[in-house]
């Protein structure tokens, strides 16, 4: 057998698993805002140790999505509209730049996936699949992320972009509609011209529409 065959094998940590599990939890709204977490128990779920439920708990305490309160258990984080108001400039300034960046490695395969991925938010809106929707729309600005190829981009959003999905999720009957769709058709249509000014900036205003639907939700409210 040749040795540079021969490659590690990759296993994703206890610590990582629990972490990707709780957070897909949390922002799908399995676990319900104010839901107490007892780390006992939770290890007793997922059949391992305290330790690294601990460590994925404070991680997601460091994101926001968990809170310690003194004198009593640590228990999801509440929703918070006014944070994730703030969050969704940011996110959008950072979607913008990979989009910018992105263009020049933009293949004809990014393409096609860009259109499947746009095609399924639209059966996922018709469909009022919440998960599948906010997965398709995810998924679709995820492959500008890659092609970015800027890992610093993708670390930035990921503290704060899960803030957005759970008040996306929380509010998904009141806000969804096809205007995401249509934006990302004027998105695709600047990438395949290559015109990275325009693309960049019709993502940056994809992220803040969705932003002023969400305020304009809560000033209802």
């Amino acid at each position: 057998m040749m040795k540079k065959n021969i490659k590690p094998i990759k296993r994703i940590s206890f610590r990582e698993e629990v972490y990707q599990t709780l957070k897909r939890a949390i922002v799908h709204l399995e676990l319900k805002p104010g839901q107490r977490l007892h780390d006992q128990v939770l290890a007793e779920q997922f059949g391992i140790s305290r330790t690294p439920v601990r460590e994925a708990l404070k991680r997601l305490e460091d994101e926001g999505l968990v809170e310690a309160v003194p004198g009593s258990a640590t228990r999801v984080a509440p929703l918070n509209p006014e944070e994730a108001k703030h969050a969704f400039p940011v996110t959008a300034a950072l979607h913008a730049l990979a989009v910018r960046i992105s263009i020049p490695f933009i293949t004809e395969t990014n393409i096609r996936e860009l259109e499947n991925h746009n095609k399924s938010l639209e059966i996922a809106l018709e469909k009022g699949d919440i998960i599948e929707a906010i997965e398709s729309d995810e998924a679709f600005h995820r492959v500008f992320l890659n092609a970015s190829k800027n890992p610093e981009i993708i670390r930035a959003l990921e503290r704060i972009a899960s803030k957005i999905y759970r008040l996306e999720m929380s509010q998904f009957s009141s806000i969804s509609s096809s205007q995401s769709v249509e934006q990302h058709v004027r998105i695709i249509e600047a990438c395949k011209q290559g015109n990275a000014e325009t693309a960049a900036r019709l993502a940056e205003e994809n992220w803040l529409s969705l932003g002023e639907r969400l305020a304009g939700h809560q000033e209802k409210e």
